[in-house]
């Protein structure tokens, strides 16, 4: 591996400048790892500041004077000081749940800038969503609707509603990350969408603001969100014909990033698009919603980890890193690519092998890199990058294994953002009776 230019400047794994070679070691920003690893320990999540806040500004650049809402989809990495980072970039949310409203409030978020999706909320997250006045429930279901109106009726209030279609628009992706076609659990069939909407201004306790759709994830084509754009145009045209006028149209997140060898779709490719389909349409003055989240913060993040073994047999080879699947389960359950990046490229007098890259839990779906030709020693610490979404977030205690520590680094300071998780901590609650 390579790791300076032909000049011996810094070089940036994977094209990603946040994270970068100098004299052979690597950096989140103006932090060299291999001297936090010593005080943090492994596993441990890293993330860059400056990168979110380079990808936010992506879009609001794309963005300029348009009237565009950007929601960060917090489910891709939801720790307080990532939101409270967002917070102060002026972003609204996107939330599934009524941990993660609590997790928005206690960060001082715009309630006003809060849309709540997901297709199972409880009773007790729609009573606490309409007090707290967020901006819109993202309905999923006539079942849904009839019990916000309910609870919305019960506490004498206005609930905001915006109906989550299926507009069966195949996004080119892996069939657990896709969410917009029939066989999917999410949104209302766009065939049945009048209906329901009819059936939404006639509940009490209910105000119809929008409409809603999400795709899929890890997007790198702008087709099929105009594909989704131009039904949902058609529905606005249909609902205005019968009387419903909406507020804002809402075409959610997806937008996909680089692992490997992916071709990102710029924001501003993919919003000049959207913007020249609306004026085109005649819709300049709809409100437009996103709710990005992995574009925001995956490439943000990498995963420390330090290899233990290294165990050859006639088979194969394998690095068995003291990180599992219980960490990152990504490639476990999707397949997922992450690069594999020494913190100190200098040590490189061991054989180079392709390895397996592996984690100690007791399931054979625990690898977390398969087949990659590295120069590995034990004890050695690597990175996995592209981690700063869906990673910590589905992280468990699988094996009673603790939950890695996070680090967010802002320039050349760093900070602790969550204690590595303890014994104490994961059996708090439980009892023997």
């Amino acid at each position: 591996m390579s790791v300076t230019n032909a000049t011996g400047q810094p070089f940036s794994p994977a094209g990603f400048p946040h994270f970068h070679y100098d004299n052979g070691h690597l950096y989140a920003e103006g932090v060299n790892l291999a001297e936090l690893t010593k005080q943090v320990g492994t596993p441990c999540y890293v993330y860059s500041k400056s990168a979110i806040c380079s990808a936010w500004k992506s879009y609001q650049d794309a963005i300029g004077t348009r009237r565009v809402l950007v929601c960060y989809g917090m489910k891709a990495n939801s720790n307080l000081a990532i939101l409270n980072t967002f917070r102060a970039l002026g972003s609204g949310f996107d939330i599934v749940s009524g941990g993660e409203l609590a997790r928005v409030l206690k960060v001082g978020a715009d309630p006003k800038k809060i849309v709540f999706s997901g297709v199972g909320k409880q009773t007790w997250e729609i009573e606490r969503a309409i007090k707290a006045g967020v901006k819109c429930f993202n309905v999923e279901s006539p079942s849904e609707l009839k019990r916000i109106s309910q609870v919305a009726s019960r506490l004498k209030a206005t609930a905001f509603i915006s109906l989550r279609v299926n507009p069966d628009v195949d996004a080119q992706t892996h069939p657990y990350i896709s969410t917009g076609l029939k066989e999917n659990k999410f949104g209302i069939a766009i065939e049945e969408a009048l209906e329901v909407y009819q059936l939404a201004i006639a509940l009490p306790g209910l105000n119809v603001v929008g409409v809603d759709c999400h795709i899929g994830s890890q997007i790198t084509e702008v087709t099929p969100y105009l594909d989704a754009l131009d039904k949902l145009l058609s529905l606005i045209d249909t609902l205005k014909e019968n009387g419903i006028t909406l507020q804002h149209l809402d075409l959610g997140g997806g937008l996909g990033i680089r692992y490997e060898d992916e071709t990102p779709l710029a924001p501003m490719l993919l919003l000049g698009a959207i913007f020249k389909v609306l004026d085109q349409r005649g819709y300049q003055g709809l409100e437009l919603v996103f709710e990005p989240g992995r574009s925001l913060v995956g490439n943000a993040g990498v995963l420390l980890t330090t290899v233990q073994y290294l165990k050859h047999n006639a088979a194969r080879n394998f690095a068995i890193v003291d990180a599992g699947m219980n960490d990152l389960i990504r490639p476990a359950l999707y397949q997922a690519w992450h690069g594999v990046l020494p913190l100190d490229a200098h040590k490189s007098s061991h054989a180079t092998h392709i390895y397996d890259l592996v984690g100690p839990v007791c399931e054979s779906a625990d690898w977390l890199a398969k087949q990659r030709l590295l120069n590995l020693h034990e004890n050695q610490v690597l990175a996995l990058d592209s981690a700063g979404a869906y990673g910590f977030v589905m992280a468990c205690n699988y094996n009673t294994r603790g939950r890695p520590a996070e680090v967010l680094v802002d320039g050349t300071k760093w900070h602790v953002i969550r204690a590595r998780e303890t014994f104490e901590d994961m059996i708090r609650g439980e009892s023997i009776p």
